[in-house]
């Protein structure tokens, strides 16, 4: 399923919720109406929660259905309610917080920025289970923002070079493409928020960019 809808007020919907083909957690203050939606879009559990005490959660961490990587600067009670969800959970080391913008993955593979150090590539591995691999996008680190990527599929920049899909199709194991969303806005990471049943969208975007995402996330298959 496929929604365009406003959730947060801004297009940046992905860097507020963050989704696996399990759950989605949203922030304390996303209104009721709204985590409905995202319940029928995505087809999962919807949990509130915080990270490092910031509704920012899409920025502040990266998960997939084995794990969650968190921001060093996360608090303990946070921690222990991701255990409670059943995930892997550990917080990146070093100086970097906003792990979800700097870190792609599905349940296959991972994209991670190529400043993180040795030691955070292992906990990204070990946390979400998966390889790791460490490349700039379209001359930028932050992969987070410009990669949304399901078990079915992905979705990157449409500044995106050949090459770069042929690697992250690659690394992630499925198939995809480039666009963009919100009428014209290449961060595809984010302004979408989704997993293998579907995605919401930036309420902005288009006709032809809807019709992008549903074919490079994979839902066309679904039909």
């Amino acid at each position: 399923m496929l929604n365009r809808v406003d959730i947060v007020g801004n297009p940046n919907v992905g860097v507020f919720i963050i989704a696996t083909d399990d759950v989605a957690i949203v922030p304390y203050s996303l209104l009721d109406e709204k985590v409905e939606i995202i319940k029928e879009t995505l087809d999962v559990d919807v949990v509130k929660a915080s990270i490092s005490g910031s509704s920012l959660i899409g920025s502040l961490a990266v998960a997939n259905s084995n794990g969650i990587v968190v921001s060093p600067h996360v608090l303990d009670r946070e921690i222990e309610q991701f255990k409670k969800l059943g995930l892997n959970v550990d917080t990146l080391p070093g100086q970097y917080t906003a792990v979800g913008n700097i870190i792609a993955a599905n349940d296959k593979g991972a994209i991670a920025s190529p400043f993180l150090e040795p030691d955070a590539i292992q906990v990204i591995e070990e946390t979400l289970d998966v390889d790791v691999k460490s490349s700039s996008i379209v001359g930028s680190d932050i992969i987070g923002s410009l990669v949304s990527v399901t078990n079915k599929g992905f979705l990157m920049s449409n500044q995106a070079m050949k090459s770069e899909i042929n690697f992250a199709q690659e690394v992630f194991g499925v198939e995809g493409d480039i666009g963009t969303v919100g009428k014209g806005i290449p961060l595809v990471g984010a302004c979408i928020i989704s997993n293998s049943n579907g995605a919401i969208v930036a309420k902005d975007s288009t006709g032809p960019e809807m019709a992008r995402v549903e074919e490079a996330l994979g839902f066309l298959d679904d039909f």
